[in-house]
């Protein structure tokens, strides 16, 4: 259970980029939790990406602002520079991840043990899994294989998620309409992932704010981070 709750939600963004910053005020206007993957190396770059036909900008917090910004949240590792760990070797693959881990849990004063996987799904193998489950403080980390399912995950070291936002609009305000009226004696987790920068290739951010009013406010659900329901005691 969740704080005696069977239901919770939570949600899950990639990359530590500005635009978390006006997604954490959406959060909160809402009383949403999310867990923020971070490449602490990667922290104050400028940058911009190429999404969709569309120029968007890709440039990280400061370190120094990340303490603050994510404050009432959680954050959470994403690698040191963000490399497919496929391809990197043992060691350096453990630098990676937990040297990650380190710098955030120093920049946020509290220890960092979650993560998500860079690249995805198909930048990591079983032995990437391995050093994460045995040569890392990491105790959970996401992939970003969609499960459209609300049931708890065996293995929290490759754990899937239910939906990923900004690709499958329509599926997670489906899941949401179906989590909301879900009566279950069992305990289930709506878990929502994606990057914020994500909001801006189409302007999306009114419809996730439409999301937010959805799913919010709800007696019989637990909204929190990643940590506080995934390793929930």
């Amino acid at each position: 259970m969740f704080n005696g709750k069977m239901k919770a939600v939570t949600f899950s963004y990639d990359d530590g980029v500005t635009q978390d910053v006006r997604l954490i005020e959406l959060l909160n206007k809402y009383n949403l939790k999310c867990t923020f993957n971070i490449n602490s190396a990667l922290l104050g770059r400028e940058g911009f990406l190429i999404r969709e036909a569309q120029t968007v900008n890709h440039t990280r917090i400061n370190a120094a602002d990340v303490k603050h910004i994510y404050a009432g949240h959680e954050v959470a590792a994403h690698t040191l520079t963000h490399p497919a760990l496929i391809d990197c070797s043992r060691e350096r693959a453990i630098s990676e991840v937990e040297n990650d881990r380190i710098a955030l849990s120093e920049l946020v004063e509290y220890e960092v043990v979650g993560m998500a996987y860079p690249g995805g799904t198909g930048c990591f193998n079983d032995e990437t899994v391995d050093v994460i489950r045995n040569h890392t403080g990491i105790k959970y980390a996401r992939t970003t294989t969609s499960t459209y399912s609300f049931d708890l995950r065996d293995d929290l070291i490759t754990f899937n998620p239910t939906v990923y936002h900004h690709r499958e609009w329509d599926a997670m305000f489906s899941l949401g309409e179906k989590f909301i009226e879900l009566k279950t004696d069992r305990p289930q987790i709506f878990y929502i992932w994606g990057h914020a920068y994500e909001f801006d290739i189409h302007n999306t951010w009114d419809r996730f704010e439409e999301f937010c009013k959805l799913i919010s406010g709800k007696d019989d659900i637990f909204y929190g981070t990643n940590k506080e329901i995934l390793l929930k005691k």
